[in-house]
């Protein structure tokens, strides 16, 4: 088992936790062998370091070939959905964990080749650079006592989208059509604000937060958000007054649309204007060793501009500004739809809390094996990183269990 989770534990009493786990949470797959086949796969994930690609993994389980058919046919072409595990799991763990926030981002994984689906050369975060590799989106629930994935969707760029051939061979669905990433990462929040855990806000780096369509969206799910933009995010003002102009003539439609009594401007040229009096030091993380962290923000109430020149009408939220002391310029901003009530301490945390997903991801590809998959099924592709889930669950679970001792 993981040494920094279970060492010390005898491993019939993990493996035991573990049965029982899998078992409830894999509970709704309709067919017995898929119950145990995702039970011998997670206890690949869970149980051994190096490569988690399938045939080594259950090479060091000592499975027989027959399992290894079994297993295969499980991840790559078995119809199951993988969302009724990763929901099972979310269900399950995010009440033990004191949710706080849900964080939207996404991931590369090097490929080489060009058959597995959305592989291409692209920008990868992970990579720094433009490289051969899959990206998908994912959420993550943050809570005070641990973290767990809750969706996941693979990235399809518009030239695979458009490719039927390399979608038959990549088994992708033909209901699969092209989408942003924050338009699948909407679409899993989506879908995990029907599950039956805690609401809480959204967070989410710049290119997801530039995109105005992603905001309105969740703010139509009436959940709340604190989302990274760019320094030049047109916005108006505080001082800003909204009217719909009188109607010119007897003829047409009358005005609907509201308008502003002023030019917008940039997040960085109203922060320039802020008064001294606009900025203050706020707590906004607190690192690892437990020591309390301050910056120096400002909190204003805008309406950002793109939607209302979309003819939308005027929504107001906070322009949330970082400028720390000594910096010739502010270095963060962020757009949050919280109320107008809110302390600002909690904003600035919540600003500030995104950078857990990297923890995350660091465990899941470091020691659950995300980016280790082979395959080249769509289907496999999704299933892999719902039974990472399950590992994932189980290990946050495990370090909340009283009964898993802990190393010396």
């Amino acid at each position: 088992m993981q040494a920094a989770v279970v060492s010390g534990v005898p491993a019939g009493e993990v493996r035991e936790r573990l049965a029982g786990f899998v078992g409830e949470v894999a509970g709704g797959l309709a067919v017995r062998s898929q119950r145990e086949n995702a039970l011998v796969y997670v206890r690949g994930l869970v149980e051994h370091g190096g490569r988690k690609s399938l045939q080594p993994t259950l090479f060091r389980l000592e499975e027989t070939p027959a399992r290894y058919e079994s297993v295969q046919q499980f991840l790559a072409d078995s119809p199951w959905p993988p969302q009724l595990l990763v929901r099972a799991c979310a269900e399950r763990v995010c009440p033990e964990i004191d949710l706080v926030a849900w964080v939207v981002d996404d991931t590369g994984i090097v490929k080489d080749g060009r058959h597995s689906p959305g592989v291409k050369r692209q920008y990868s975060g992970t990579l720094g650079k433009v490289g051969n590799c899959q990206v998908t989106v994912s959420v993550h629930a943050i809570g005070e006592r641990g973290t767990l994935p809750i969706g996941w969707r693979l990235y399809l760029p518009e030239d695979w989208c458009a490719d039927w051939e390399r979608r038959r061979k990549a088994k992708i669905p033909d209901t699969v059509r092209f989408a942003t990433k924050p338009g699948l990462a909407l679409e899993l929040v989506r879908e995990a604000a029907g599950w039956q855990i805690a609401r809480v806000p959204v967070l989410a780096d710049q290119a997801y937060g530039d995109d105005s369509d992603f905001r309105a969206g969740l703010d139509a799910l009436e959940l709340e958000y604190v989302a990274a933009v760019g320094a030049r995010t047109s916005v108006y003002g505080p001082e800003t007054t909204f009217v719909v102009p009188e109607r010119s003539s007897a003829k047409g439609r009358p005005p609907t649309v509201a308008r502003a009594d002023r030019p917008a401007q940039t997040a960085r040229a109203l922060a320039e204007t802020l008064p001294a009096e606009a900025w203050t030091s706020v707590p906004c993380r607190t690192n690892p060793s437990g020591e309390v962290l301050e910056s120096r923000f400002a909190f204003v109430r805008v309406v950002a501009a793109l939607p209302v020149r979309r003819r939308h009408p005027p929504r107001w939220e906070w322009l949330i500004i970082e400028w720390p002391d000594g910096h010739k310029a502010p270095s963060d901003y962020w757009l949050a739809n919280l109320p107008e009530d809110t302390h600002p301490e909690r904003l600035a945390r919540l600003a500030r809390l995104r950078w857990t997903i990297e923890l995350d991801y660091r465990q899941l590809k470091g020691e659950l094996g995300l980016d280790h998959y082979e395959g080249r099924s769509y289907h496999g592709f999704h299933h892999h990183t719902a039974l990472v889930t399950c590992a994932h669950a189980f290990l946050t679970l495990e370090r909340l269990c009283p009964k898993a001792p802990r190393p010396a």
